[in-house]
């Protein structure tokens, strides 16, 4: 079935975004991957492709379009190709919600024209050792100065994608106990300069997959932040997280979705070429009827994240519809990948075959973002249970 989510604007990027990426990404992506980061300057070089400012107003650089459905082209394209573009989609699907609907005039003068070029990377930072899934119970703690003028950071951050990089980073840091009745209440968010004293980066925390995404652990001893750099009002970063948590659980979907497609091209490329006992593999009975099945769950998969992305870009699209997609989406990717490497035999288990870099890539999907126990909770609690 023809899709219908996508105009002819969409179909241009995704031609410029497919030919970029096998020119510029493909020939190299072996040497980011045994690196475990993408270079600093490759980001000057997605700024200049324009996918940075896609969605900022034209008066701060961008092209004031208000549509995630090019980061997704960028999301389908890179998962095609079987390569990633590190924590700059962290940059630009987590960190500019952010920054569009809570950053003063001020601050968006001061920041986006830097966002769009590719000079100011951000990155946030939630989750914390110890807490997980559990936002409320961070223990980052951000303290105004007597004099208020500034707020003083202390505590640890951890799994923050794109940290290595950040030039700002979204922090989120209690500014005042929980409540009797909320224990959600006193989290403020700052967007902080990772070049002030006492902010420090960690280790690079080597994974099991997403090797070209830098991912750190950060820390805050006494890190002096300007009041200035305050995003929105003190207290209510928690409401100001669950805002933006359906778009970000949306963009885990679509890549899980796409990540499962891409596996499909995979296996039929290599059961085509490969033959055992005389034959190419992709002629065996077993083999049609798995690519069929996987076939399948991938149209399914790509009807749920279609009918998202209409409701994201008209503003329909509830934190329940987002963590169903999600749900449903990282557990097809799991299944339709797993039996695609199975397809490879042996060498699916070798990573210079991107059946094997995906497999260890997906395993996050289920996790990051909200794991698939609270995608659940969030969907039997929309229905009343």
């Amino acid at each position: 079935m023809q899709r219908t989510v996508f105009t002819d604007e969409h179909e241009a990027f995704r031609k410029t975004v497919r030919a970029f990426v096998e020119s510029r990404v493909v020939p190299v992506y072996d040497q980011w991957y045994e690196a475990g980061i993408v270079p600093r300057e490759f980001y000057r070089e997605l700024a200049e492709l324009g996918v940075f400012g896609i969605e900022v107003p034209e008066e701060y650089g961008g092209a004031g379009i208000e549509s995630f459905k090019f980061q997704a082209v960028l999301l389908e394209e890179t998962a095609r190709a079987g390569v990633s573009f590190g924590g700059s989609g962290v940059h630009v699907g987590l960190c500019l919600p952010y920054l569009k609907n809570l950053a003063t005039e001020e601050q968006k003068h001061r920041w986006l024209p830097g966002f769009v070029s590719g000079e100011i990377m951000f990155a946030i930072a939630m989750t914390e050792p110890g807490t997980g899934s559990d936002l409320a119970g961070m223990r980052t703690t951000a303290q105004l100065s007597e004099d208020g003028t500034h707020y003083v950071l202390n505590g640890a951050k951890t799994f923050i994608t794109g940290g290595v990089h950040a030039d700002r980073v979204i922090v989120c840091a209690r500014t005042a106990p929980p409540s009797d009745t909320d224990r959600r209440h006193g989290i403020s968010l700052f967007a902080v300069d990772t070049t002030s004293p006492g902010y420090a980066v960690g280790r690079k925390l080597d994974k099991l997959g997403l090797k070209v995404s830098d991912t750190a652990e950060l820390s805050f001893t006494d890190v002096r932040v300007p009041v200035s750099d305050l995003l929105g009002e003190p207290h209510q970063g928690f409401g100001y997280l669950g805002q933006n948590l359906p778009q970000e659980r949306l963009s885990i979907a679509l890549g899980a979705y796409a990540q499962a497609k891409a596996a499909i091209r995979f296996a039929l490329e290599y059961t085509r070429d490969r033959k055992v006992f005389g034959q190419p593999v992709a002629q065996f009975q077993n083999t049609k009827f798995e690519l069929a099945a996987c076939q399948a769950e991938v149209d399914a998969a790509e009807a749920v994240v279609d009918r998202a992305l209409d409701a994201l870009d008209s503003g329909e699209l509830t934190p329940a519809d987002a963590a169903s997609a999600k749900l449903f989406c990282t557990e097809v990717a799991s299944r339709v990948i797993d039996r695609c490497l199975q397809l490879h035999g042996g060498y699916g288990y070798i990573t210079e075959y991107p059946v094997a870099r995906l497999y260890a890539d997906n395993r996050v999907n289920r996790i990051y973002g909200g794991t698939s126990e609270v995608m659940k909770m969030i969907i039997a609690k929309n229905m009343g249970l």
